[in-house]
This record gives structure tokens, C-alpha cells and sequence, in this order.
């Protein structure tokens, strides 16, 4: 996998909005954030600009990042908010400045599109917070991506807290992000290959039956049988039927993939969840579990 260049001091973020519309106003606290890394903001058309829940019509999202993704001076495209649109626009780009000259891709949710595309080219994307409510996650969030896109050495260390996993070293390239956005590029060219790759997923406000559904799909297209891992981010404000479904959303996933002979991890802290580390993906990482602690680690 290629890794791009890590930024320095001085350097240009451009931020866009590959989905839902937003205000100006509502990223002024990326805005000084990117200010107290020493980085410098350029504000795409499409911030400020509405077509019903969209930053824009389709023709403008597209040409928005796509100018971002050709401008030499832009380091990094951080993704200002989330919310659905970037699969209707990921066909109208073109890539091939792109990956001669990489740069970083920040974002998550809505963006995983973006994130499995480009993953298939071989080069690394941030899994990371959006601009969008950056001074509502814990420090640990902001400071996940600033070490990242930085090129600081980064380690996620947590308690163990499931019993899915079996103590040992695990390694393998990290891919994934949300289920149902993975779920929806089945049969695309966005696709996600998952085979001897450790597998990340995280959800939000998903009916547990639908989980079940996903999940499913994702196991008889063959998805889920070859992985180094499994690890599930948060899996946030889950809805049930009047007649409950009887699993939560981990029991769900674990009673499909507990035949495979990987480890599972649970309550990993990346998704929309208060906190919500950084996750390069792409990276080759090495999941470290030990009988209390479980360490993932992003070492070049």
C-alpha cells in the first residue's frame, strides 16, 4: 500500500462536503483546530451550498473534490460532514492525479465509499471524525488525527472487555467502516476485498434486523470467511421491532462469524461514538491481545 505524504506545518487542508449540506459557521472549531496545528483551510464550494439535504447537486460535489484532488497544494481533503451522497458522485471522478500524487482522504460514515475505492487503487485513507461536531469528541479523537496525518507513531490501547478473542498477535492490512455503507457497495466497483485483511465495522441508528440482514449478505458473498479479524466500533442508538429481535447488535455479528477462527473484537473506540480514533486504512497493523489489553498498532 502506498501511504501519502504526511503533512508539515504550513501546509494546505481543503475541506469539502462529498454528502449533506452545511454552514460555514458550523466548522469554525475544525477551522481553529487546523489553525493550532499550523495548517491552513481551503473552503470548497460546496460548504455553504444546498440542493434539499445535499452540499449541492451532484455536479457540484463531484467537481468540488474533484479540483481538490488535482490541486498540488492541497495535503488533504478532510470531509466536513457525513449523512448519504457520496456514492451518487464516486463514478463522476476521476483519479488519476490522484494516485500519482496521493493525499490524504479524512473522513468516515458516509465516507467509507471513498475509503473502499480508493483502497482498491493501494493507497491508505483516514478513517476519521469529521469536521462536523470535532469539538464534542474527546481530545483523544483530534489528537488521533493529528499524529496520523502528521506521521507520529500511533497505538489505540484499550481494556479488554469481550470474550470473542483469543490472546495473541494478529496482523494484516485494516479495511472497512460502516456496515451498511459496505453493505450498499456489494457488486460495485467500491467493493471491499477482505481476504487475509482485518475487518472494521461500526453503525448507526440501524434497525437490528437490518444488521442481521447485512450481516448475512456479507457472510454468504464470502466477505467474512477468510479475515484476520474482526473488530466492531461502536454500534450506536440501535432500533428494535415491538417484537424485539433478542440479540444486540454484537451477538447479532458474533453468532454469524463465531465458526471462523479469528478474533473478535467489541466496544473498539472508532465510529459515532464520542470517541472516535483514527483509523488508516490500508495500513498494514498488528493487533496485539493480551489477557487485559487489547493494542492496535499503525507503525510504518
Amino acid at each position: 500500500m502506498v501511504t501519502p505524504p504526511f503533512l508539515q506545518k504550513g501546509d494546505f487542508v481543503a475541506i469539502v462536503s462529498t454528502a449533506r449540506k452545511i454552514s460555514l459557521e458550523e466548522l469554525n472549531p475544525a477551522l481553529q483546530l487546523l489553525e493550532s496545528w499550523g495548517l491552513k483551510a481551503i473552503i470548497g464550494n460546496t460548504i455553504e451550498a444546498e440542493e434539499n439535504q445535499f452540499a449541492g447537486c451532484d455536479e457540484l460535489r463531484a467537481t468540488d473534490f474533484q479540483q481538490m484532488l488535482d490541486d498540488p497544494k492541497v495535503k488533504a481533503i478532510w470531509c466536513a460532514r457525513g449523512g448519504y451522497g457520496t456514492v451518487r458522485i464516486i463514478d463522476q471522478l476521476n483519479f488519476s492525479e490522484f494516485k500519482k500524487n496521493p493525499k490524504w482522504i479524512v473522513g468516515y460514515s458516509d465516507v467509507t465509499v471513498l475509503h473502499s475505492h480508493i483502497h482498491n487503487f493501494g493507497i491508505e485513507t483516514l478513517h476519521a471524525q469529521m469536521c462536523l461536531e470535532i469539538e464534542n469528541k474527546t481530545k483523544e479523537t483530534a489528537e488521533s488525527i493529528r499524529k496520523t496525518l502528521f506521521g507520529d507513531d500511533y497505538i489505540i490501547e484499550i481494556s479488554r472487555k469481550d470474550s470473542f478473542a483469543s490472546s495473541g498477535i494478529f496482523s494484516g492490512e485494516l479495511i472497512g467502516g460502516n456496515l451498511s455503507v459496505l453493505y450498499s457497495l456489494c457488486g460495485s466497483a467500491s467493493e471491499m476485498k477482505t481476504d487475509n485483511k482485518i475487518l472494521f465495522i461500526e453503525d448507526l441508528d440501524e434497525m437490528l434486523y437490518h444488521i442481521d440482514r447485512m450481516m448475512m449478505n456479507l457472510k454468504r458473498s464470502g466477505y467474512l470467511k477468510n479475515l484476520k479479524a474482526l473488530i466492531i466500533g461502536g454500534m450506536t442508538e440501535m432500533k428494535d421491532n415491538k417484537v424485539y429481535f433478542g440479540k444486540t447488535a454484537e451477538e447479532i455479528i458474533f453468532d454469524l462469524v463465531k465458526e471462523y477462527n479469528y478474533p473478535i473484537i467489541t466496544n473498539f473506540p472508532a465510529g459515532h461514538i464520542k470517541d472516535n480514533r483514527a483509523l488508516i486504512m490500508g495500513r498494514e497493523v498488528e493487533l496485539n491481545i493480551t489477557e487485559n489489553i487489547i493494542a492496535l498498532s499503525f507503525r510504518l
